[in-house]
């Protein structure tokens, strides 16, 4: 016992209160008659542990590890759905400390309700929940998506979101990892697992399609998370973007002029032809229409006032990526070249496209 309280870094009471509670038990017993661990009991107090440390209570992770459904793989996938959800909570916690601190910089008074609200629970609430504001279905994009899919009936849509772009004609599985999202998936969408893209909870080829929309670029691991589809699934279709053309944050003058960050929030996203590799896909370009209904980052090339709405940029993780500091200046940047109007000369042959490539690509495999 004291040589398993060592390695897991608990104290030998603890692991007699756990004892004492039925919660784990060793079963085995050394020559001299000591309690010892077999490696079930091992992989029972991990997840206890990992449960614990987590902040759940010993009621409920007596329940969990308790679950005769669950295995020690389901266990793991959902711990590791739930230590994803609480990065992304520290990260948006990390963005409101930003937007604090430089209000403070300001001189300016930060009201005790804001402050809550900053660090409270509502933080991550608000910031997932301003996706259902201007993230939609685009049916031109979605008429794309759905012709890729060709005549698959199981569908499994991983990174689900909210569940835009789920076809309604078929059998369809979600996976989402952020409880946030979940809860705003309407009522009669399609079930939703918790869990993360790298540790889908499926077995090998259980749905004729996988598809992932605009949400590679959130996965810790992409190409983990991609190859995890192709197991699950007979095909996979991804929507995402390339950053492979030379000089591509050019392409879209948001980027260009700017937020010349954004760049540096994708060094470490894998290339769209490693991601094409990894499940033997082939790319299509997928153009923006000017009057795009989803809100993606994009969408607004041909109506640039949009980025000057709060709401709107609260519904694209890129502007949290790069920090208040750059969005303030380049929404700065933006409002006065519109109102002088060098954005409209520099920009003056977007006025006659319906649409644009800006880089986004359907990988289908």
């Amino acid at each position: 016992m004291g040589r398993v309280a060592e390695l897991a870094d608990v104290s030998v009471r603890t692991l007699h209160h756990y004892d004492e509670i039925g919660l784990v038990r060793p079963l085995a017993r050394t020559s001299a008659g000591y309690r010892a661990y077999t490696a079930g009991d091992v992989e029972r107090l991990r997840e206890v542990l990992a449960y614990r440390r987590l902040g759940f209570g010993l009621r409920e992770v007596a329940q969990l590890v308790g679950d005769p459904t669950t295995d020690a793989v389901a266990h793991l996938r959902r711990l590791r759905g739930l230590l994803v959800e609480r990065r992304d909570r520290a990260d948006a916690m990390a963005a409101a400390i930003d937007r604090e601190l430089e209000t403070r910089a300001k001189g300016l008074k930060v009201t005790p309700e804001e402050q809550l609200e900053m660090l409270g629970a509502r933080l991550y609430d608000a910031i997932g929940g301003a996706y259902t504001a201007t993230r939609r279905t685009e049916p031109r994009i979605a008429a794309q998506i759905w012709a890729a899919l060709g005549d698959a009936q199981t569908v499994l849509n991983v990174g689900a979101g909210t569940g835009s772009y789920e076809p309604a004609d078929r059998d369809v599985t979600a996976v989402e990892p952020s409880a946030v999202m979940r809860a705003q998936r309407p009522a009669g969408s399609a079930p939703c697992t918790a869990a993360a893209a790298e540790s889908l909870p499926f077995e090998d080829h259980s749905f004729d399609v996988a598809m992932a929309v605009s949400t590679v670029h959130h996965w810790g691991d992409p190409i983990a998370g991609l190859r995890e589809m192709r197991r699950v699934a007979r095909r996979v279709v991804v929507l995402t973007f390339d950053t492979d053309e030379p000089g591509w944050p050019d392409r879209f003058w948001l980027t260009r002029d700017y937020l010349p960050e954004f760049a540096a929030v994708l060094t470490e996203f894998p290339s769209l032809a490693g991601m094409a590799d990894a499940i033997g896909a082939r790319a299509e370009p997928v153009p923006i229409p000017w009057d795009c209904a989803d809100g993606l980052f994009e969408a607004y090339w041909r109506r640039p006032g949009a980025y000057l709405e709060d709401h709107v940029r609260r519904a694209m993780s890129v502007w949290t990526r790069v920090g208040p500091q750059a969005e303030q200046r380049a929404v700065r940047s933006l409002g006065d070249d519109l109102d002088s109007g060098r954005w409209a000369d520099r920009n003056s042959v977007l006025a006659d496209l319906d649409a644009a490539d800006l880089g986004l690509r359907l990988l289908v495999a």
